[in-house]
């Protein structure tokens, strides 16, 4: 049986996904977890997170958690980050005053802004609801995804990656981001699956069935 490891640093939405995993693949082994050993040995890591990138970072830092996400995409093996777990691989974030990342990527993490607008309207933030998502390459995550699947979001930051070739998916909201990362065995995605409904729980599944290979 294989296996997948979320990591648990104390900040991500861990039930919801690791039901949501467990629902779309009842032969997978999912384990929530902090024992580096597991994260190791887990055929694919997924790293999660909700809140503060300041406090997302401290407790990465502190629980050693950027040497397992290291490693684990340095390995090869399927990687997948959620939310601030994806904002978490790029360079910097504008949140808590500025916050550097994992660097694992090159790419900013950007406010929306206070006065964000569409058409001569003021639009809302954080970002909350349903919204379209162009993918922007062709990837075994979008598999049976039509493109424009809408997708749950709940963020007042936006990730803008400096490489264009790792952009796999698009979103709009007063500006246009990004909102999946796709390079080698990682991918990333700004919106919740595990709470996306049909087509999230369709891009988990894909990722349970993905080798890794892009």
């Amino acid at each position: 049986m294989s296996s997948i490891a979320v990591i648990d640093y104390g900040m991500g939405n861990l039930h919801s996904v690791a039901k949501a995993l467990e629902h779309v693949e009842p032969n997978v082994r999912v384990q929530v977890t902090n024992d580096p050993k597991v994260v190791a040995e887990a055929d694919r890591v997924l790293l999660p997170g909700v809140g503060a990138i300041r406090d997302c970072m401290a407790e990465i830092y502190r629980q050693d958690v950027d040497k397992e996400v290291a490693e684990a995409i340095r390995s090869g093996r399927p990687f997948l980050g959620i939310c601030v777990g994806f904002q978490a691989l790029m360079s910097h974030s504008q949140e808590n005053g500025g916050v550097d990342c994992l660097n694992e990527f090159d790419g900013q993490v950007k406010f929306f802004g206070n006065d964000l607008q569409e058409a001569g309207e003021r639009l809302k933030v954080p970002h909350m609801g349903w919204n379209e998502v162009q993918q922007s390459i062709d990837h075994p995550l979008w598999h049976n995804l039509d493109e424009g699947s809408r997708f749950y979001f709940v963020h007042s930051y936006y990730v803008k990656l400096a490489q264009a070739a790792q952009v796999a998916g698009r979103c709009h909201y007063g500006v246009d981001f990004d909102v999946a990362l796709a390079h080698k065995n990682v991918f990333g995605v700004q919106f919740h699956p595990e709470k996306s409904h049909t087509v999230g729980l369709q891009l988990l599944k894909n990722f349970l069935n993905w080798d890794g290979q892009f």
